[in-house]
């Protein structure tokens, strides 16, 4: 049989995903790739694959496959049931599939964003060196759909002898720990405090462009107008009407609203499996507590 999952239901908002197009920010590209890059990692390591390998980002679950071949995969991120044919799997295990099995990602119980990775990968054209799918730019394939036939690649290697790969469950709280600056001069002494202080709460407005979050808001000390700057992963991003903004994977590189804090790398995963309501708190960041 051939080398492919088919696509029976594809749920509300399936993309192709691996760790991004980096190093091309300075031509207008943003690195877009896994909104949780370390579901991602887990789960290419569990299928035989690099960590860097193409898989599918899958929200809120309610997901159908069928396999062409006999595979190995591997579920990780959000929490959710996972049965292959008419038995259950364990997500966070490698996972072997007879040729013709239905794979069923169901809904997600907790977090927004489900991984699944197939031995061999996702092997869709890549574009500049990437198979991810930008939902802001365009690049890339386009969103998985019912019907779709995803080619697989030859298989990397045996999966790993593993009994258990725990993985973190995403939490109702996320506590974040910031970089101020590089413009939080272009805002009050109160407003840094509350920064620190206040606590926000995801929005519904959250995509894998950014999260956007209510509660205090954060009042500028300076009046002018900003010209354009580069933006990064994390960048806590400040608009007119004060609300913070937390920019993900698929952010823009450029931006014209002063940034008053940027989220440390290793805490950014937490924020791209936050569901609206999801409480959240800033801690100051420190070399020393890294």
């Amino acid at each position: 049989m051939s080398a492919v999952l088919e696509v029976v239901r594809a749920g509300a908002r399936t993309t192709v995903q691996d760790l991004g197009r980096p190093g091309f920010a300075h031509l207008g590209v943003p690195r877009s790739g896994a909104a949780d890059s370390g579901a991602l990692r887990l789960a290419n390591r569990l299928a035989g694959n690099p960590e860097d390998a193409a898989g599918l980002e899958i929200l809120l679950g309610g997901v159908r496959l069928r396999a062409g071949r006999a595979m190995t995969v591997a579920v990780t991120g959000a929490p959710c049931s996972v049965r292959v044919g008419d038995r259950p799997a364990d997500p966070g295990l490698p996972l072997a599939v007879p040729a013709g099995a239905m794979i069923t990602i169901g809904q997600a119980r907790a977090g927004l964003r489900v991984y699944l990775a197939v031995g061999g990968g996702i092997a869709v054209p890549p574009v500049l060196g990437s198979r991810a799918t930008d939902t802001l730019s365009g690049l890339g394939p386009e969103q998985v759909r019912d019907g779709d036939v995803l080619p697989v690649g030859a298989v990397f290697g045996p999966p790993p002898g593993v009994d258990v790969a725990p993985y973190p469950s995403p939490g109702s709280e996320l506590r974040l720990r910031v970089w101020p600056g590089p413009r939080d001069d272009w805002f009050t002494g109160d407003a840094r405090a509350t920064l620190f202080t206040a606590v926000y709460r995801v929005s519904h407005e959250t995509d894998r462009v950014g999260a956007r979050l209510t509660g205090p808001v954060l009042t500028r000390a300076v009046a002018g107008e900003l010209p354009s700057e580069g933006l990064v992963l994390g960048a806590v991003q400040v608009p007119a009407n004060g609300q913070p903004l937390i920019f993900l994977a698929d952010h823009p590189t450029t931006g014209g609203y002063p940034v008053i804090g940027v989220v440390d790398p290793a805490d950014v995963d937490l924020v791209g499996q936050a569901r609206p309501g999801t409480a959240v708190t800033f801690v100051r960041a420190s070399a020393a507590g890294r």
